[in-house]
């Protein structure tokens, strides 16, 4: 770490990045505003990033440089750097880095910010008066990276969550979901930022490489296919306003789902057949797991009828990796589950709840998933 510990140094002290640190008056509205942003940066091409950053570090007038969703890139290019650099000097995975500019840019656009939100102030958005430090050593971008990465390394599993959880879990923010909007650009900005220092990643643990990988296969935090939670409250019996079956699902699965939202709104019953659900007899209702066999069933692939034998039909798939159709389970255990429903794209999981509750679609953010199962 020698080697990029030197380099940093040069980072830190250049005239650049010390003009890109300068004080910056924003008055509280202009805070809000920050915060208010609802737009979404996807399909950013890295080298160009990398071409328009290099040009900054060999001189060139910030008017001359463009990069997508910065406003103010001799600025804001040099409290990028500070962010990356700082987490390199730190240890911190990739990811970290990126979650930590994702931050930036939703809290302040990268710019130091005097002032915001009541004692809101840095590149974070770090309050003195919740103990992230005093209003000095906040305003100094290498302190507040530091803090914020300290903050995060403490976060239970942040490796393995989206980089809009990441940065909530550390942030507490108003907007929770505001973050995955610069995910695209985060990554850009500290893979071509990272360039710049010869030495990084050569120190770095083999596992992170690991844990990077994870991370490319998860991201993409602008679209619906996360979580469920773009679709906002989703009302009982509904289909969320938006959704689509995904058009690469399998064409049995897409039969599967289509029946099983045939369904939707339709009271829930303890062993009925789901064979009849919208008739008169109680019994011709579904539960859980007969709403999967009846869902299949019209779609030609037979399931044995309990959440307990349908937990061994078809294959182990990782929760991390389902698609269209799979069966996911909750409560008990992963050997003997208790609850089933169906993944159907885009977050969003269809089953038959409980007893007094119909048949509805969830984000699967709400579900605990002990075992899924494709069965295609």
């Amino acid at each position: 770490m020698k080697g990029i510990a030197a380099g940093i140094g040069v980072v830190v002290l250049s005239p650049l990045l010390l003009a890109g640190t300068a004080m910056m008056m924003a008055s509280s509205s202009e805070a809000s505003t920050t915060a208010a942003f609802s737009g979404c940066l996807t399909g950013i091409d890295t080298g160009e990033v990398t071409k328009e950053i290099t040009k900054l570090l060999d001189g060139a007038d910030g008017k001359d440089v463009h990069i997508q969703g910065l406003d103010l890139p001799a600025e804001q290019i040099p409290n990028a750097q500070t962010i990356v650099a700082t987490g390199i000097s730190l240890d911190v995975p990739k990811k970290g880095q990126v979650i930590a500019i994702a931050t930036a840019m939703q809290e302040s656009r990268l710019r130091n910010l005097n002032s915001g939100d009541r004692d809101s102030l840095g590149l974070f958005q770090q309050r003195p008066s919740q103990g992230w430090g005093t209003a000095q050593q906040i305003r100094d971008p290498v302190y507040a990276s530091e803090q914020f990465y300290k903050h995060l390394l403490k976060v239970d599993g942040w490796q393995q969550m989206k980089v809009t959880q990441a940065a909530q879990a550390v942030q507490k923010s108003g907007y929770p979901d505001a973050y995955a909007q610069w995910e695209d650009l985060a990554t850009a900005l500290q893979t071509a930022i990272a360039k710049t220092f010869p030495n990084a990643g050569k120190d770095e643990p083999a596992k992170d490489s690991t844990k990077d990988k994870d991370t490319e296969a998860t991201t993409g935090g602008c679209t619906p296919d996360q979580d469920g939670t773009s679709f906002g409250r989703i009302p009982e019996g509904s289909v969320p306003k938006g959704y689509k079956i995904p058009k690469d699902a399998d064409p049995k699965a897409r039969k599967a789902i289509e029946w099983a939202m045939h369904q939707l709104g339709t009271q829930y019953q303890w062993g009925g057949t789901c064979t009849d659900s919208h008739g008169p007899d109680p019994m011709g209702r579904c539960d859980c797991s007969s709403l999967m066999q009846q869902a299949y069933a019209h779609a030609d692939v037979k399931l044995t009828r309990t959440t307990y034998t349908q937990v061994n039909e078809g294959k182990a798939v990782s929760a991390k990796n389902l698609k269209p159709g799979d069966l996911i389970f909750s409560r008990g255990t992963a050997a003997r589950p208790e609850h089933v429903g169906m993944y159907m794209g885009e977050g969003l999981v269809i089953e038959a709840p409980r007893t007094s509750k119909p048949v509805r679609i969830t984000p699967i953010k709400d579900w605990d998933i002990l075992a899924a199962r494709r069965v295609l």
